[in-house]
Order: C-alpha cells, then structure tokens, then sequence
C-alpha cells in the first residue's frame, strides 16, 4: 500500500467515524472507534504508543504518547509546501517599503 493509499484509507474511516457519532463526544470515544475501523480494514494499529524523545543525543522515555500508530515502518515528520520565509523575515532587516505603500 503506498502512502497516498494509506492516507485515503486513515482519512476515509475518520470520515466514516465522525459521520456515525458526530460532534461533542470525548476523544477517547473517537479513537476506538477508528482503532476498530483501521483493524477493520486489514491494517496494523497500535494505541497510546509511548515515543521517546531525544534531546541532545540522550534517549528521554518521557516523551510522547502517539494516540493511534498505523502502519509503523518509520516515523517522519513531513510539512507539505513549507516555506522558512516566515521563519528568516524575523531575523532579516526591516522593509524598504513605506507603511502606506503595503
């Protein structure tokens, strides 16, 4: 299964969940549900996953919770159309451009 597959399998049964309960319960009610609509589905889920955190080369074990782990083969952190402008327009020198010419 690819990852765009994946996806539209994950995102689909979310749907699904959320269509049959509709808002206002709590998250623990949600994630059951979709825990049971993955495995439905043939794929491997595992709840409240413990994921460490690594801080300055040293394994903490305090670290995270992931709520619902499908598919575990490697963990990465992807942001689509990212864009560090943002990020460099704090530390970059003030605009030329006049307050009445934005």
């Amino acid at each position: 299964m690819t990852d765009y597959e994946l996806t539209q399998t994950v995102i689909g049964r979310a749907m699904k969940v959320h269509s049959a309960l509709g808002p206002g319960l709590l998250e623990s009610a949600y994630q059951e549900c979709l825990c049971f609509e993955l495995l439905s589905s043939g794929l491997y889920v595992e709840k409240e996953k413990p994921m460490p955190l690594i801080y300055s080369e040293v394994k903490l074990d305090c670290g995270y919770r992931v709520d619902i782990m499908v598919e575990p083969d490697a963990i990465r952190r992807v942001v689509n159309r990212y864009d560090d402008s943002a990020s460099s327009a704090e530390t970059s020198p003030p605009s030329a451009v006049k307050p009445s010419q934005r």
